[in-house]
Order: C-alpha cells, then sequence, then structure tokens
C-alpha cells in the first residue's frame, strides 16, 4: 500500500513539474515570438488566481 501512495505521490510532482515547464515554455514563446503584445497580457482574473492555488495546495496536499 505504501509503494502505492509514494507512486501516487512521485506522479503528482511529476505533472505539478511538467505543468510548470509548459507555463515556463507559453510564456518564453509568448515574449519571444510577440515582444510587442506580450506586456499587453491581462493578468489572471481573481477566480483565476483562487482556482490555481487551490490547485497548487491540493497537489502539495498528496
Amino acid at each position: 500500500m505504501e509503494a502505492e501512495v509514494d507512486k501516487l505521490e512521485l506522479m503528482f510532482q511529476k505533472a505539478d513539474s511538467d505543468l510548470d515547464y509548459i507555463q515556463y515554455r507559453l510564456e518564453y514563446e509568448i515574449k519571444t515570438n510577440h515582444p510587442v503584445t506580450a506586456g499587453k497580457l491581462s493578468p489572471l482574473s481573481k477566480e483565476e488566481q483562487t482556482a490555481a492555488e487551490q490547485l497548487k495546495s491540493f497537489m502539495s496536499d498528496l
């Protein structure tokens, strides 16, 4: 049972790492391919920020 929990934890850590990498790549692509409009992107809405924080909190609890 312990091995299954460890395996799930590793899977969630990898998924979190993958999401961080995807975010980095998207931001990089936007900045390098669209430098004029990169500064005009709207920040996350309050609801989007809350959802992102809840997801990160949920993932860290696992």
